[in-house]
């Protein structure tokens, strides 16, 4: 994608990184919820207190980082979501909230999966001299967050194997759109997504509510 490219080199426009950071820290609030309600619906121990660790982390950790972004890039909090981040955590919330509990773990595996992948992948062929987006290439591409990775990886295997298979294919479909949903998210970033128009603006259309 050519955001992960101009990631790499370090010639990524600042305003579709600016762009990216906010949205991604308003994705983090919805995504630590569902995995907050996630936690919430397990009836393993372990996998309670795992994601409950999973979204402190997604507060605690990641907004660590984006805050210094926040400053260093004089970006502005109160924005909306973008149509893709709507989307996205509408449907992990969704998923989260009515699914069953295993198939919303696999709806929320591939924001951990595939930001490893991705991380790895800049990592292996970043430019390294000036690249004003390092702090956030060393943050997905370190040890810490590869352990994160692979107990979210174990969990779900682990819940597949109880499963039957029409429930593992649901599973899968869940893992799979959700995969759909972060491309989409990257892509938002590229195009500064917007809303077809202002969510301000008041349309006519003879029917009016009290």
């Amino acid at each position: 994608m050519p955001f992960i490219q101009e990631l790499i080199s370090g010639t990524l426009d600042s305003e579709k990184f600016k762009f990216y950071i906010a949205q991604d820290s308003l994705y983090l609030e919805h995504f630590a919820r569902a995995l907050a309600i996630i936690a919430a619906r397990s009836n393993e121990t372990e996998q309670v207190l795992d994601f409950i660790r999973f979204a402190e982390g997604a507060i605690v950790v990641e907004n660590a980082l984006h805050n210094n972004y926040f400053k260093e890039f004089d970006i502005t909090k109160n924005i909306p979501q973008s149509p893709s981040c709507h989307h996205y955590t509408s449907y992990l919330l969704k998923e989260a909230a009515l699914a069953q509990v295993e198939v919303a773990m696999a709806s929320v595996l591939p924001c951990f999966w595939i930001y490893k992948k991705v991380g790895d992948y800049i990592y292996q062929h970043q430019n390294k001299k000036n690249n004003p987006y390092q702090t956030w290439i060393d943050t997905y591409a370190g040890k810490e967050f590869d352990l994160l990775v692979n107990k979210a990886i174990r969990i779900c295997d682990e819940a597949a194997n109880s499963c039957t298979a029409v429930q593992q294919g649901k599973m899968t479909a869940a893992f799979l759109k959700s995969c759909q949903l972060e491309w989409l998210f990257w892509d938002s970033a590229w195009r500064l997504e917007q809303w077809p128009f202002p969510a301000n603006i008041l349309i006519d259309t003879g029917v009016h509510y009290r």
